[in-house]
């Protein structure tokens, strides 16, 4: 049996849960397929797929073995790149997850500069603003902003974005501005619909921290979304400087207590810990590009 083979052709059918589409993907046969994977579960001794008419997807033990094969595949890949002198051209398939402003607003033009550096790789990008499970469904390198991070990945900080109060001059010439912290207060807070209504905004000018309780009647799970209803003069909004900072600029937003800002956010890029050739080229790629974009700052 070709092991390799067989477990890349297991590894993908976990990711697209399809064995039509490994086949497709592969330039051969569902038959094909089927039989290879057949024999690496008799190989292996446990049942790997659960298989049906309409469906496919792993058994607790392939989840298991699903895991360990990516690692191993990513090991073998590592060790023909370093056989081949490191010079040898970069190819496959790379999965990367990210939120889906950022994907849109910086990642996308990236993602576009890395694949013409390396024809031979192919790559997804899975714009999500939820947390995605990178063994679970396959992604291999996943941008993160704050947030908690998993444990059991590895996750690398390249740059932080400041966070900036911000309102349109609309909304800024019906309400009187907050000229403190305790104002803000009295005046409409544009949220992410994840906090809580009454949630407290920590503020920071240099030298003090405060924490202001808010109310925000309109609240929003998507950062685009935001922006549009800031600009359109909703009310205040604690925003990185990476989504708004175009809108700064053209003076469609002002900001608002300028001396005060709020805890930077956080940059991570996570993979896990046995990596690809292409993931960590990417990461690498990413690492040095990304904090040098507008609105982002690098890290020490």
């Amino acid at each position: 049996m070709d092991t390799i083979r067989s477990l890349q052709f297991f590894v993908r059918a976990v990711e697209l849960g399809s064995l039509s589409a490994v086949a497709r993907e592969e330039g051969t046969t569902q038959p094909t397929v089927s039989k290879v994977i057949a024999a690496l579960e008799r190989e292996v001794g446990a049942r790997l797929l659960e298989r049906s008419t309409t469906s496919l997807a792993p058994t607790a033990e392939g989840r298991r073995f699903h895991e360990r094969a990516r690692g191993l595949l990513a090991e073998f890949d590592a060790a023909v790149t370093e056989a081949r002198g490191g010079g040898a051209a970069l190819r496959g398939l790379l999965r990367v997850s990210a939120p889906v402003a950022l994907g849109q607003f910086r990642l996308n033009a990236l993602v576009l500069e890395f694949l013409a550096l390396h024809p031979a790789i192919e790559l997804e990008l899975i714009l999500n603003d939820r947390m995605v499970d990178l063994v679970e469904e396959g992604v291999d390198v996943a941008v993160r902003l704050g947030g908690d991070l998993p444990g059991d990945m590895v996750a690398r900080k390249v740059a932080v974005s400041a966070r900036l109060l911000v309102a349109a001059p609309a909304y800024l010439a019906r309400h009187a501005p907050p000229r403190t912290p305790d104002q803000l207060a009295q005046h409409e807070q544009v949220r992410f619909a994840w906090l809580p209504a009454g949630d407290v905004v920590t503020l920071h000018d240099g030298s003090r921290s405060v924490a202001v309780t808010v109310k925000s009647r309109y609240r929003v799970n998507h950062a685009l979304a935001i922006r549009d209803s800031l600009a359109q003069g909703a009310g205040i909004g604690l925003c990185p400087a990476w989504l708004v900072g175009d809108l700064l600029d053209a003076g469609t937003l002002q900001p608002v207590l300028p001396g005060w800002h709020g805890t930077p956010q956080e940059v991570h890029l996570l993979a896990g810990r046995h990596r690809s050739a292409r993931a960590r080229a990417l990461i690498d790629f990413l690492g040095a590009r990304l904090p040098a974009l507008p609105g982002f700052d690098g890290v020490a």
